[in-house]
């Protein structure tokens, strides 16, 4: 039987061209309306010089930031995605897994100012990754998450443990992708123990809702 780990590989091999679609006709409302707004904001708002994009998917990040003269670097784990980013201007974008970042098998480069992880960690063991881009800021870099709002997301359970998102109501053939719910406690927990420390926690909403659509949260390297 495959881990939870495995099976996500897998449906993000499955959904590529289907996210693809997704992210580029704005079809994902919250995505349209907050958090990519807050992602990109939260980003400009430490003016870095060099950025690295953690799954950075068919490459939207990238592409914002180096409309505003911001050096941004990609690395994702499925190969459709990593083409799609590098077919839509991003030169500087890497294919690699999570273990071989985690066992730093890869080179990427070193010395940003900025690495985020935009709806990207969906492991369980994250904390080996976490540690490992600790040593590819520069001094003084910071750690940007955003991550799925642990109490909009906890359905009454609200403790760790694997998802799974089925994709209801988005357009065309998706694979259900398990993914790993963390509470509040857990994300620091986390962070802390890979050498962060938090230093701004933000819960994005749209003005005409009373749910959270995402945490956002900044974490700066502990020397």
């Amino acid at each position: 039987m495959s881990s939870p780990e495995t099976t996500l590989l897998h449906s993000w091999q499955h959904n590529a061209e289907a996210w693809i679609e997704a992210v580029r006709t704005g079809a994902i409302e919250s995505r349209r309306q907050v958090t990519d707004q807050a992602i990109l904001l939260a980003i400009l708002g430490r003016q870095p010089d060099r950025v690295l994009d953690l799954g950075c998917g068919e490459g939207w990040l990238l592409r914002a930031l180096e409309d505003r003269g911001i050096e941004a670097t990609g690395v994702d784990g499925d190969a459709t995605l990593v083409e799609a980013a590098r077919a839509a201007g991003s030169r500087q974008v890497q294919l690699a897994s999570y273990a071989q970042l985690a066992a730093a098998q890869v080179n990427i480069g070193k010395g940003y100012d900025l690495i985020c992880a935009n709806f990207a960690l969906l492991h369980q063991d994250i904390i080996p990754l976490l540690g490992a881009l600790h040593g590819l800021l520069a001094p003084g870099g910071a750690l940007l998450l955003q991550t799925l709002h642990p109490w909009s997301t906890a359905d009454g359970d609200y403790q760790d443990g694997w998802r799974e998102e089925t994709f209801a109501g988005f357009a065309g053939q998706w694979q259900p992708m398990p993914w790993y719910f963390r509470t509040l406690s857990s994300w620091l927990t986390a962070l802390d123990m890979a050498g962060f420390r938090l230093t701004s926690l933000q819960e994005p909403q749209h003005p005409q809702s009373a749910v959270p659509q995402s945490l956002l949260m900044i974490a700066e390297a502990q020397v």
